[in-house]
């Protein structure tokens, strides 16, 4: 259990800062699929890939004070952001962890926007289908977010430089 927790320690402590709920879960999930070895359990949902197992720990860890949840109103929504706190930073240094350095990976998931890393991740959930299948399923599941060719091009190029990464 505590290897589970000190796993997420680490994720906050490689990327320093993370806003939004969404873009956490995706960027979590996304490193999982690229063998990073998170054990969370990821089901479909209204925003493609999510965990209650890593909305659990999360909440655990704000708990704890290892995880800073800063919440924020924005009118019609509420924004969360994420640090590592001192206490959590403290913790996750007198914990061994076998982990792959994943950093380039997280700066990489950093830069990009949630909608765009709900579409990777939505992407990847079925990626046992063929690319054309894929495309097909994510429009059929996610007809809101109306992605463009473009949008799923740059997507299946970024799915192919975070493997490298």
């Amino acid at each position: 259990m505590l290897t589970d927790h000190a796993r997420l320690l680490r994720f906050f402590m490689e990327a320093k800062k993370v806003t939004g709920r969404k873009k956490m879960q995706k960027m979590i999930y996304i490193l999982q699929v690229n063998g990073i070895p998170f054990e969370e359990k990821y089901q479909f949902h209204f925003y493609g890939p999510y965990s209650e197992e890593l909305s659990l720990r999360i909440e655990e860890l704000c708990n704890l004070g290892f995880i800073y949840e800063k919440e924020e109103d924005k009118g019609n929504y509420t924004q969360f952001t994420y640090e590592l706190t001192e206490d959590g930073n403290h913790f996750l240094h007198q914990f061994h962890l076998n982990m792959p350095d994943f950093h380039d990976q997280v700066s990489l998931l950093q830069k990009q926007s949630a909608r765009f890393l709900e579409l990777v991740a939505t992407m990847l959930y079925f990626r046992d289908l063929s690319q054309q299948d894929v495309e097909k399923k994510v429009r059929d599941v996610k007809p809101k977010q109306n992605y463009t060719d473009e949008e799923m091009k740059e997507a299946w190029d970024f799915i192919e430089k975070i493997k490298t990464n």
